[in-house]
């Protein structure tokens, strides 16, 4: 049976050299000292040299490597407290009763909260939306913010919350300026 290299047709380039470990003698004069045959293995000790520890030279107190260095595992940070964001974009739309609850938008609005409303469900009661348009007004004169129409139509409506900056010199929202730009 022939070996690799025949089977792809290539020289074998360990063909001529004669592999012999230095620490199994061969058969032959393993049964001349011990007059025993060979077929019974000898145990093999390896010696395992340790390798002296690193020596420390930083204050790290958490986990190392094999190496030494320090290791930090990014998944163990658990002491940071997981806060709650204080601020919030919020959409409104009118209710089943067609009804904007501006006193609870005027909390959220004053606790900082954007608020976004949509009027476009209102679509066939224009008398309706001009009342809800009107409502929306007072309460922004009442808690010192602006309101926006984000629509043609002002149909999209944005209450900033209180310590919003709202940049109204430039007219600029969303990707107008990307696309006016390529």
């Amino acid at each position: 049976m022939g070996n690799l290299w025949q089977f792809f047709g290539l020289p074998d380039p360990d063909a001529g050299v004669v592999t012999q470990s230095p620490k199994e003698p061969d058969a032959t004069q393993n049964q001349r000292l011990t007059g025993t045959p060979s077929d019974v293995p000898e145990p093999v000790i390896e010696v395992v040299q340790s390798q002296p520890t690193p020596v420390q030279t930083h204050a790290w107190n958490g986990p190392l490597t094999p190496d030494g260095e320090p290791f930090h595992d990014l998944s163990n940070h658990g002491t940071r407290l997981k806060i709650r964001p204080i601020r919030a974009l919020r959409y409104v739309k009118p209710d089943n009763k067609h009804r904007i609850r501006t006193r609870e938008i005027a909390q959220r609005v004053l606790q900082g909260d954007t608020v976004i409303v949509d009027l476009r469900t209102l679509v066939h009661m224009e008398s309706h939306q001009q009342a809800c348009r009107r409502e929306l007004r007072v309460m922004c004169e009442q808690t010192g913010v602006g309101v926006f129409a984000l629509d043609t139509e002002d149909k999209l409506l944005l209450i900033p919350g209180a310590d919003v900056v709202v940049d109204i010199e430039k007219h600029e929202l969303g990707l107008t300026r990307l696309l006016n730009a390529m």
